[in-house]
């Protein structure tokens, strides 16, 4: 990757975006298209612009220097100069750098949230309740909107299955690297002779999908409705509310209940449907890209065990970047989860800064 040429064509692109802008000849439909392009670049251009700026004055540094004819007081601070410009400019690469990364185009969206019980009968449904509270708690942290779409219990404090919304600022971001086999040691309080028990649970985070995303014909969708059962529908046997949809040419099935109106149901099911044939899509187009390579995360895979949430020594562990924190309590009501987060996010810059050099 020619660093020095790509930084050229990104000014280049953003002059001749500011030209276009102060001459008022836009057209309208073209307006707000430019204008998020002008609004991507400005922070890029400023960057590259003061990582030339800092290239200059270690080049200046650079002939004093090595010139016989130097002061040596001046030659003395140049020389002292030229450590913090080294240092400088190698920040400012590798921040330019990520700047100029492939957007992932679902970064900016909201995030559909699904988990179901794995291995492990009631344990595993008790855990996977866990699971949907260290979310609900960690939205909160964020400032994030939460709701939950469905829900299917258990009747013992568990659940087999739960489907939520997460809305908010750069929730796919953070949330995409949560898809996964997490797995769960801990001693049931069934268990008499104390013996650790393993279960697991999956999570899924797909990225909340609009209208204009996917387009889906009525005419692919067969929708039941019947009655609201269990816990989760208040309004038990009164009205057929809940709702059912059935996307045919792909055998998706979505429903929800948690609504008394049938239309709101069937906008939340809707909701989960265009997340799950979008994510469908994303995913498609991922593996095209990535054919050739193992990397996993983003990708959609969700056939690895990801996480240990291990109870009897407090502690978790994320197998794909090795890192273990004893903080399962802080984990789990969802305000240390950042401490994994952060890391994997930088592995994933570092992967992809990688496959670009």
């Amino acid at each position: 990757m020619d660093l020095s040429a790509t930084f050229d064509q990104v000014l280049l692109r953003f002059d001749a975006l500011q030209a276009e802008f102060a001459s008022g000849t836009l057209e309208p439909r073209v307006f707000a298209l430019k204008s998020k392009e002008l609004s991507d670049l400005t922070p890029i251009a400023g960057a590259i612009r003061t990582l030339k700026k800092a290239n200059a004055d270690l080049a200046e540094c650079e002939t004093i220097i090595a010139s016989s004819d130097s002061d040596p007081e001046i030659k003395s601070l140049a020389l002292e100069e030229r450590v913090s410009l080294i240092t400088t400019v190698q920040d400012l690469e590798r921040q330019v750098q990520l700047m100029l990364l492939p957007k992932d185009e679902a970064d900016a969206k909201n995030a559909i949230l699904e988990i179901r019980a794995g291995t492990g009968g009631e344990e595993a449904a008790l855990f996977a309740a866990v699971l949907l509270r260290m979310y609900q708690r960690y939205a909160e942290h964020r400032g994030w909107k939460f709701e939950l779409l469905d829900m299917t219990e258990t009747g013992l404090g568990g659940m087999k299955e739960a489907f939520a919304r997460i809305a908010g600022n750069t929730v796919f971001a953070r949330l995409k690297f949560e898809s996964g086999v997490h797995r769960v040691q801990r001693v049931p309080q069934t268990e008499a002779s104390g013996r650790i028990h393993t279960s697991a649970a999956t999570v899924a985070v797909l990225p909340e999908a609009e209208e204009v995303d996917i387009h889906i014909n009525e005419s692919d969708l067969r929708v039941d409705t019947y009655r609201a059962q269990g816990a989760g529908g208040q309004h038990v046997n009164k009205t057929d509310s809940a709702v059912r949809i059935t996307h045919i040419p792909s055998g998706i099935v979505v429903q929800c209940q948690e609504e008394k109106s049938q239309h709101k149901n069937r906008a939340k099911s809707m909701a989960m449907l265009r997340a799950k044939l979008y994510d469908v899509e994303r995913t498609r187009r991922e593996n095209e890209r990535a054919a050739d390579r193992k990397r996993q995360v983003g990708s959609g895979d969700r056939s690895e065990r990801i996480r240990t949430y291990n109870y009897p020594q407090g502690r978790v562990t994320d197998h794909r970047i090795e890192l273990t924190l004893y903080k399962l309590e802080e984990m789990l009501n969802g305000a240390a989860l950042d401490e994994i987060i952060e890391p994997l996010i930088a592995q994933d810059q570092a992967e992809r800064l990688a496959e670009l050099n």
